[in-house]
């Protein structure tokens, strides 16, 4: 399968998000820049979660129906022609990084699948149901992973 170059400008993969983008912060999203989009991609996904949460994998971020002629998104926007869902705090659109004081850096895994038709997730859907829906039908995917502590 192949694979989606996913980027942010504000942080390198496995390295720290700044706390502008976290919850306690400006809780803005972060810009994020992607290339390699496959041929025959009707839609663009992006999931943002925490396996390392308390209550299990948490969701910070969904955003449906991106343009595959899309390649990225500044801070604070949602990307070009995207629909963003309700995140695991019950907030439409960006939660950022909010884990509990004194745990250990959690790990947030930003997705982006290329997908080869449009696809409907239920809002409110969990980051497991996400998976559960788009796994399996992705024609590419990539994979930014960026860690936060408090």
């Amino acid at each position: 399968m192949a694979g989606i170059e996913l980027l942010s400008a504000a942080f390198s993969d496995h390295t720290v998000i700044p706390r502008r983008y976290a919850k306690d912060g400006d809780n803005v999203s972060p810009p994020l820049t992607w290339s390699d989009i496959p041929e025959g991609t009707a839609e663009l996904v992006l999931l943002c979660e925490d396996p390392d949460a308390p209550s299990g994998n948490f969701l910070h971020w969904l955003v449906t129906g991106i343009d595959p002629g899309s390649a990225g998104t500044e801070a604070g926007q949602t990307p070009l022609g995207g629909s963003p869902h309700t995140n695991g705090y019950r907030e439409r659109g960006w939660g950022g990084p909010q884990p509990p004081t004194g745990d250990p850096a959690h790990r947030y895994f930003f997705h982006l699948y290329a997908l080869p038709e449009p696809v409907s997730i239920p809002d409110g859907a969990s980051a497991d149901q996400v998976h559960d829906i788009v796994d399996n039908r992705q024609l590419a995917s990539g994979t930014l992973v960026g860690l936060y502590q408090r």
